[in-house]
């Protein structure tokens, strides 16, 4: 004790030391000071956002609620970085235009006026397509309903989406209009842009690097907290002239949340929130709409995290009009094949390419592995690329460097007479093992996979909105880990598989696909479609429900 006091002497009276450590001290103290200057300074830059919000109407820690407060310090620098100091317009709008779809028979495209390119003979007015009103201003229910579908082009999904909705308002003669808030040349879509860019890059990173990589972007892709919903709400605050053009309460039906924050923000009264995925995150839903989930599980959740049940609605899953309506006709052909005791076709096999533009080795390797089946003529690939030119390049040489014979199609005219010919000819052989759909354009390669799935009989994809399709599924490994929870879904509804991770998985599992005498699987899967879409609550008929809530005003929110 003794040693130990001297030499706690020695350091107290030696200079050097105490200047050390009253340098250490006074780091110590200014550093302090300034955490919590910085501190106070960031909560009051919060409050000062959030104010902003509040003022359209839209409190975005009320939603939370109080279980959930808000990193106000973590909220405030990430809403300065993306937008510095820029002032949100929240009163002008900008002026649309729309004009016919060229893919899309009856479907209206909306655009930003004189930005459409379109000459102005093949343009329409929004004014006359916009619905009757009352002599007291209210929307005239007698006559046709006008329905607008949001979306923004993130990958395929939210259009898909988007698609499928309008298959449905179509399909009840109602006035739709397509309106992607990205293709809405202005500033507002520019900011949409950056974040798109960044999302397909670190997709394909991602799935190609794998490893450590995947395993970070699959964490960040399951952080949709409250307050990475508080984030988007203050984001989508500054798109609100995208939006603006239309009446407040327009049925709208919205398939990406920063739409619906949008709306929300913009005081519209009559929005439908799509909600995606099996997985429950803040960063979905929205406040003042009406938000529509696709099974149990997502709705039990959000209910348990706060949200209230006038704003949830248990809805069905996100499926076009087309494949529905006919799901007993496509299965009981894929089941009539399965128990064919003469000449039975190989098992059509439909691979789509996500709209990042990922999984490239992946599915180059499934092709490689599965070379032996298709010598065998027990499977058959549809191979649809989409607009990727790295994808068409990639599977161009795979299938060149494995001596796989292929033909390609490369419009629509071709998607549509393929699809048509095995439709009325199930007997019809394609001429190669595998068919390579590649395309120029961008809606060819999304609506082409929604087409080819009515001819195939397994569907393999990663569990993106797809997974909730009625057709069996051979889900692949995934991009981001919220998708797990999506193939599981399909897993447990009997219509699709648990994700196969590796390419020798895939392999296993498809092998066992393909002995549809020795065991069920096949059959099984369609079974389960038709079960699902026979029962009470149509399983499949998600957006065909949306749509009717959109239309009745039974998605206001107060």
């Amino acid at each position: 004790m003794e040693s130990i006091q001297e030499t706690m002497n020695e350091w107290l009276n030696n200079d050097d030391f105490m200047n050390i450590l009253y340098m250490i001290l006074k780091v110590l103290i200014v550093g302090l000071v300034i955490s919590t200057i910085l501190k106070v300074s960031l909560s009051a830059l919060y409050d000062k956002y959030n104010q902003e919000l509040i003022d359209q109407g839209m409190d975005m820690d009320e939603f939370c609620t109080k279980s959930y407060p808000p990193n106000k310090s973590k909220i405030a620098i990430a809403h300065w970085f993306r937008l510095g100091t820029r002032k949100a317009n929240t009163e002008t709008p900008i002026p649309l235009e729309c004009f016919p779809s060229t893919h899309i028979e009856g479907l209206y495209v909306a655009a930003a006026a004189g930005k459409s390119g379109k000459d102005k003979k093949d343009l329409v007015k929004l004014e006359s397509l916009l619905p009757r009103r009352t002599s007291s201003g209210s929307i005239d229910k007698r006559h046709k309903p006008t329905v607008v579908v949001a979306t923004i082009r993130m990958g395929f999904g939210h259009h898909r989406l988007a698609y499928s909705t309008c298959s449905w308002s179509l399909a009840q003669n109602y006035t739709t209009i397509f309106h992607d808030l990205i293709s809405i040349e202005s500033e507002e879509a520019n900011l949409i842009n950056s974040v798109d860019a960044l999302y397909s890059k670190f997709s394909r990173l991602a799935t190609e690097l794998g490893g450590p990589v995947e395993h970070v972007w699959g964490l960040m892709m399951k952080q949709g907290d409250a307050d990475a919903l508080r984030m988007a709400a203050l984001f989508a605050n500054h798109l609100q002239p995208l939006l603006k053009a239309y009446p407040k309460d327009i049925p709208l039906v919205c398939t990406h949340q920063i739409c619906s924050l949008v709306a929300s923000a913009a005081g519209f009264t009559n929005v439908i929130n799509l909600v995606v995925d099996n997985y429950p995150q803040w960063f979905l839903v929205v406040p003042k709409t009406l938000n529509c989930v696709q099974g149990p599980v997502n709705y039990q959740s959000f209910l348990r995290m706060g949200v209230p049940s006038s704003n949830m609605n248990l809805t069905g899953h996100w499926c076009p009009h087309d494949m529905v309506i006919n799901i007993p006709i496509d299965c009981q052909r894929r089941i009539d094949n399965i128990n064919t005791e003469q000449d039975p076709q190989p098992i059509r096999i439909v691979i789509p390419v996500g709209g990042a533009g990922a999984q490239k080795t992946f599915i180059t390797g499934l092709i490689e592995i599965w070379k032996p089946l298709l010598e065998e003529s027990k499977i058959q690939i549809f191979l649809n690329a989409g607009d990727h030119d790295h994808m068409k390049s990639a599977f161009r040489q795979c299938l060149k460097n494995n001596d796989i014979d292929h033909v390609e199609v490369n419009d629509m005219d071709g998607v549509n007479e393929f699809s048509k010919t095995l439709l009325e000819n199930p007997k019809t052989t394609p001429l190669q093992p595998v068919t390579l759909f590649a395309f120029e354009e961008y809606f060819p390669a999304v609506a082409t996979t929604d087409i080819l799935c009515r001819c195939s009989d397994v569907l393999v994809c990663k569990p993106s909105e797809m997974a909730f399709y009625p057709i069996p599924k051979l889900h692949i490994r995934r991009v981001g880990d919220h998708e797990a929870d999506s193939a599981r879904r399909a897993c447990e509804l009997g219509d699709g598989t648990m994700e196969a991770r590796t390419v020798q998985d895939a392999y296993h599992v498809m092998t066992l696909i393909c002995q549809t005498k020795e065991n069920d699987l096949l059959k099984s899967m369609n079974e389960a479609i038709l079960k699902h879409h026979h029962a009470m609550h149509n399983t499949y008929g998600g957006c065909q429900r949306a749509v009717e809530l959109a239309v009745s005003g039974g998605s206001i929110v107060e």
